[in-house]
């Protein structure tokens, strides 16, 4: 019998196209992940408003909208509300990490990142 491959879809939301296109390269790794990028918190809603999808990895200093105000509307709508959300960031504050994770945020990873790190959180939330 043939073992059909889960597909996941994961929206990068992040305003630096080199760590966008890092991240969505690196997420392509996951097998049967497609990646849909976004460059602020705005396009993500854009995206969230026609497509779905399993996972939201984002940034929190954006221009336009930032990830915290993401965030907040992802789990403010009923259809992404279960939605995991890692969210990758500068901030190293305790308080910003406690202010991420009380808005919703299901991980928090300071930048700079490593690949397996995030790898390893989006597979532990995807529960791959």
């Amino acid at each position: 019998m043939e073992r059909v491959m889960r597909q996941y879809r994961c929206l990068v939301v992040e305003d630096s196209e080199t760590m966008r296109n890092m991240l969505a390269e690196s997420l392509a790794r996951i097998p049967g992940m497609s990646v849909v990028e976004a460059e602020n918190g705005l396009a993500g809603i854009r995206a969230l408003a026609t497509q779905r999808f399993d996972l939201v990895v984002t940034d929190v200093n954006m221009p336009v909208m930032d990830g915290l105000k993401l965030v907040r509307h992802v789990r403010g709508d009923p259809r992404h509300e279960k939605t995991p959300i890692v969210i990758i960031t500068t901030e190293s504050a305790p308080h910003d990490r406690d202010r991420a994770m009380a808005l919703g945020a299901n991980a928090y990873i300071e930048k700079p990142i490593q690949a397996p790190r995030v790898i390893r959180a989006v597979k532990r939330l995807l529960e791959l």
